[in-house]
């Protein structure tokens, strides 16, 4: 990691700037990926595997018996540990939900607000080396719990043609059963567009490399709508001399292993903290068994020192990470001066670990900056918020020579019309 001391203000922007960046040709591969699905369907998808994943795949849905007999496939501790986290997981987004709450503006004038699940949801699961059955959780909950009616997953499969039973057990758990073996760009094409196969969905979720989130975004060309951009994984941690340096490294770390564009960050007050996390990295990663994508990813990542606490939370918030550690001896002030983060991970004892498997929170967070915007997906995510009025006559004329006024100064004398021809009649 390359150590910065107290950059000045002028150099923050590039400090924050993410390994992924866009690449032109990308933008002009998922063009051309779109394309091609819209107009080949199901023939392209198939195409594309064999293309990218030298996979050769004969029927795109994954059976049911494949998905009821997932959990004889898995471990009984890793099925006791899905299970583990789908309680915690479901407990925390079940309490997201809001009852109704009819408000009374003036007398005559009721408003409120009622939540409707997005009923078409797709969700993206990546592939890559390790089969990411955590994130099957972290979308499927929630919008179970929403009542999302149809919801589909798409999955690239593995150098077997085969979906990982721990994604399959995900699924099942979550009630998902319309579950797709394509990754990709042209996964995503293929829920924006429909194929013969694939249903047409109005929103998608998940995370993906950068053909994922560039295709994610060129979705919404075509009426969809989605989570967030998010692009590879990224962590931030602040500690001071409090903090215990092994902790740290092994946070640091943990984030590193996602993949090469993956990047962490130390910020800290310390330089014999910065110090012997950088001893510490060392010795840990030996022990890695991805090791080598770890020093690549390395090789994106920084340890920074400010003079400051309040210097570092000012550049923590440029930055906006998608995960947060604090762990300082003032992490109330700390937490008190924040304003971007995706998810935010407070203590010695409460590594960015738990909260991707199993304390409860939702590790599909917003990645390069987009915390400043975006929030983590929740339950809210799957749902549309309708407004609702219901007014009185009485309650109508209390307001009419507003709505009249108003309307006749905006030249749309239909809209006072249908005020006025209300409140005149006898």
């Amino acid at each position: 990691m390359n150590i910065i001391i107290n950059p000045c203000k002028s150099k923050w922007d590039s400090l924050t700037q993410r390994p992924y960046t866009e690449n032109n040709s990308v933008v002009d591969s998922v063009k051309e990926i779109f394309k091609n699905v819209q107009k080949n369907g199901d023939k392209s998808l198939i195409d594309y595997s064999l293309k990218f994943d030298n996979v050769k795949i004969d029927k795109l849905k994954v059976s049911e018996n494949l998905i009821n007999d997932s959990e004889f496939k898995i471990s009984s501790n890793l099925k006791k540990a899905i299970d583990l986290a789908y309680n915690n997981i479901y407990k925390f987004h079940s309490s997201q939900l809001q009852k109704k709450n009819i408000i009374e503006v003036q007398k005559g004038i009721n408003c409120w607000q009622e939540k409707r699940p997005i009923n078409n949801v797709g969700l993206y699961i990546p592939g890559g080396s390790a089969p990411l059955f955590s994130t099957v959780l972290m979308l499927g909950i929630p919008s179970l719990i929403a009542n999302c009616s149809n919801r589909i997953l798409c999955t690239p499969p593995n150098f077997k043609n085969e979906i990982a039973p721990e994604i399959l057990y995900a699924c099942k758990v979550c009630g998902i059963s319309n579950i797709f073996k394509v990754g990709g760009a042209q996964a995503i094409a293929a829920m924006t567009f429909g194929t013969e196969s694939i249903p047409k969905i109005d929103k998608i979720f998940g995370p993906g490399n950068q053909y994922v989130t560039e295709a994610k975004k060129y979705s919404m060309n075509y009426g969809l709508s989605i989570d967030m951009p998010a692009g590879p994984s990224e962590l931030l941690v602040l500690a001071d001399d409090s903090a215990n340096p092994k902790y740290v490294a092994s946070d640091l770390l943990s984030q590193a292993e996602h993949g090469i564009d993956s990047q962490v960050i130390l910020v800290s007050n310390s330089k014999a903290l910065i110090d012997k996390v950088s001893k510490e990295i060392k010795i840990q990663k030996e022990d890695l068994s991805r090791k080598e994508i770890i020093t690549k990813s390395l090789e994106n990542s920084k340890s920074i020192l400010f003079d400051s606490i309040d210097a570092s939370i000012d550049f923590i918030n440029e930055y906006a990470p998608e995960h947060y550690i604090i762990n300082t001896s003032n992490e109330e002030y700390c937490i008190s001066k924040l304003s971007n983060a995706g998810s935010v991970f407070i203590g010695n004892f409460t590594p960015e670990s738990a909260g991707d498997y199993a304390s409860g929170t939702n590790h599909t967070l917003p990645t390069n900056g987009y915390a400043k915007q975006y929030s983590g997906v929740n339950t809210d995510s799957f749902l549309k918020t309708i407004s609702f009025q219901k007014i009185s006559k009485s309650g109508l004329m209390s307001i009419s020579n507003a709505i009249e006024t108003m309307a006749l100064s905006e030249g749309l004398d239909a809209h006072k019309q249908a005020v006025s021809i209300r409140i005149n009649e006898n």
